[in-house]
């Protein structure tokens, strides 16, 4: 790869995959789950006829958003991570709402947005502790 490519692309490394991966396949499964409870439903997905969540969400769109956030994660220290990690989980919330009104999710009656604050919260926080451990583990 040239270097300045891999300059460019320094988010793309070993720890950040699974970091990526882990977290598709928990938000994945946690979709299912909900959606399998009718918490929350999503009335616009690709492959609606196979799949009862919006795959591309969460196999797509969340993996490249956790590479980005594991990068800029490591940028800062632990005051800074737990700034990213509030600030990202009350913005989550507020494009819930903003996805409700564009018609891309849908929730019951039951659901409160505070679920998506702390839902993200711990997971947003659980992805980085993976992240930490495996790179804390590959330097040992």
């Amino acid at each position: 790869m040239p270097h300045w490519l891999k300059r460019r692309l320094t988010f793309l490394n070993k720890h950040s995959l699974a970091a990526a991966l882990l977290a598709a396949l928990w938000s994945t499964y946690l979709d299912l789950y909900f959606v399998g409870k009718g918490l929350y439903a999503f009335p616009w997905r690709p492959f609606a006829e196979l799949f009862p969540i919006n795959i591309l969400f969460t196999l797509i769109v969340l993996p490249i958003f956790m590479m980005i956030f594991l990068y800029w994660a490591a940028q800062v220290n632990g005051w800074g991570k737990a700034g990213m990690i509030l600030f990202i989980s009350l913005l989550m919330t507020i494009l819930e709402k903003f996805a409700e009104q564009l018609g891309l999710f849908n929730h019951s009656k039951e659901w409160q947005h505070l679920y998506t604050f702390i839902g993200y919260l711990l997971f947003l926080t659980v992805i980085m502790g993976f992240h930490s451990w495996l790179r804390r583990s590959a330097d040992e």
